[in-house]
């Protein structure tokens, strides 16, 4: 018997084109033999679509006659099972499209790469690929992964956060950086993917237009030092607290001083019109790196992942000085784009191999936390009425 494999994809996020491009490209992949696929489109108001026609990247052309091919769905926990069913008004309960065994979100940016989306399936009681939600909370905040980061002794850049509450003194904002780093410095949305509102400024003017493309994105900015002699390399990261494993290190290609949008997305379009989305970036596999510097890039990437609690692939992003050697741990991505299938293809694991693994972790995620008790017994509510009522004689302590 097949297992039932709900794909989520798109939902509220400035990145939810390049999720499509991404689950797309996973649904292509997927082991036909072992798993019934159930697409699911969450639109950017939220809503929740299913059809097959979602499986076809030449759907997404024109939005809304896709979605006049589609049933708007939910999905509900009947005990210990979940279904999909169809949206419908009225008194009676419509039959369930399917009993759904496992979700794998291809989602990225907030509002579904966030830990919003997995707390949802969580109260589902739905087994889904990918991190949890503490982990995917963590690794979407920027400031937040480093300073956790900082405590384990990986190395992260220094960097200063400000909130848009006090974005109107952009002033106190430029000294503040003027005297931490100088220029040039690195201006990053907090809580972003895709290079979306990363800019580089060399001067007091860049920076006050990178303050103001990063604030409309996020309520919440950093700024960092730019590293001189960059050279960026990635390393994807496969497993759970029990183990882990490295995958190939990469280096991405750049057009410009630092890794934006279109070089991710844009230029690898094909011409027929579909992007290859992270799958089709100019890189170099194995990065031009040194054995020695490899081995602390992938070693340092094993123990973030795990010091942060992540599961299933994750990409982790580094910095390094051409020069000096110095590397320092720049973000995780904790559904990357393309799921960073290519970095796998160098140790033979193909893209529905991967695939594979990670619902088997998902489901063995589940399986554990099936042991742990999440109810305690008590007959506090039995005195209800003593605390409750109107004439209370007396407070609940906690």
């Amino acid at each position: 018997m097949k297992i039932n494999l709900a794909v989520l994809l798109g939902g509220r996020s400035v990145e939810h084109e390049i999720s499509v491009i991404s689950a797309v490209q996973a649904m292509n992949s997927i082991d036909a033999e072992k798993y019934e696929i159930y697409p699911v489109y969450i639109t950017k108001d939220n809503f929740m679509y299913y059809g097959e026609c979602l499986r076809d990247i030449n759907s997404y052309r024109d939005i809304p006659a896709m979605l006049a091919q589609c049933r708007r769905v939910y999905f509900a926990a009947e005990g210990s099972k979940t279904y999909l069913y169809p949206h419908k008004r009225g008194l009676f309960k419509s039959k369930p499209i399917a009993l759904i065994d496992v979700a794998l979100p291809v989602v990225h940016g907030t509002n579904v790469e966030d830990g919003a989306l997995q707390g949802f399936l969580r109260t589902l009681n739905l087994p889904f690929v990918g991190c949890d939600v503490l982990a995917s909370a963590v690794c979407m905040d920027k400031f937040a992964t480093k300073m956790l980061l900082k405590t384990a002794g990986i190395p992260v850049l220094d960097c200063l956060l400000f909130s848009q509450a006090g974005s109107k003194d952009t002033d106190a904002i430029i000294k503040a950086v003027e005297e931490k780093f100088g220029y040039p410095v690195i201006v990053k949305p907090v809580n972003l993917g895709s290079s979306v509102g990363i800019s580089r400024a060399k001067n007091k003017v860049e920076l006050d237009e990178a303050l103001g493309l990063a604030f409309t994105f996020a309520a919440r900015v950093i700024v960092e030092p730019a590293v001189q002699n960059l050279r960026e390399v990635n390393c994807s990261v496969l497993g759970d607290a029990d183990e882990a494993i490295p995958s190939e290190c990469e280096e991405p290609v750049a057009s410009d001083e630092i890794l934006s949008y279109s070089d991710k997305y844009l230029e690898g379009s094909s011409k027929s019109g579909g992007s290859k989305g992270m799958a089709g970036l100019k890189r170099k596999i194995p990065a031009e790196i040194s054995p020695e510097l490899k081995k602390k890039i992938q070693d340092t990437a094993v123990a973030a992942f795990k010091y942060l609690d992540c599961s299933g692939v994750v990409r982790i992003d580094f910095l390094t000085d051409r020069e000096t050697g110095e590397f320092w741990l720049n973000e995780i991505n904790t559904i990357p784009g393309s799921l960073s299938f290519y970095l796998w293809e160098p140790a033979g694991i193909k893209y529905t191999e991967l695939l594979d693994r990670l619902i088997s972790l998902a489901l063995k995620r589940h399986r554990k936390e099936s042991d742990i008790v999440y109810s305690f017994d008590t007959n506090i509510l039995s005195t209800a009425g003593a605390f409750g009522s109107k004439g209370a004689k007396g407070k609940l302590g906690g």
